[in-house]
């Protein structure tokens, strides 16, 4: 058995490495960042230079828990938070965010929230 002093990353990890090194946000165009679990997603506006969160939104929110629960599934909940964090970021001033995929492929959930920003107003 190999022992190292650094823990193997798996697949997911080592990808979003890899897409943080090209996807960088500043104060003006912020990087929107997607995570997904079993169950939530999550996403937020994360300014890199000043290694700050500008804000988070995501399926468990209060405010967004009832239209959360009667969306039909997890793609929907998807657009939800999407559509969520757009309208917040063009509160605080925010139209344009570069969008980072956390290492997840660009499909169902991911796509959802990335087309809810879309529809609330956000440009990639």
């Amino acid at each position: 058995m190999k022992s190292s002093a650094t823990p193997r990353l798996k697949g997911r990890e080592r990808r979003h490495i890899r897409i943080r090194k090209k996807v960088k946000g500043t104060a003006e165009r912020p990087r929107l960042c997607v995570y997904r679990s079993l169950n939530h997603i999550y996403a937020q506006l994360v300014d890199d230079l000043a290694s700050r969160t500008i804000m988070t939104v995501s399926s468990l929110d209060k405010g967004l828990a009832p239209d959360v629960k009667t969306a039909k599934g997890k793609v929907a909940a998807g657009k939800i938070v999407g559509k969520a964090i757009a309208a917040k970021a063009k509160a605080a001033g925010i139209d344009r965010v570069c969008f980072d995929r956390g290492g997840y492929l660009y499909h169902g959930r991911v796509k959802a929230v990335a087309d809810g920003a879309r529809e609330g107003g956000l440009t990639f």
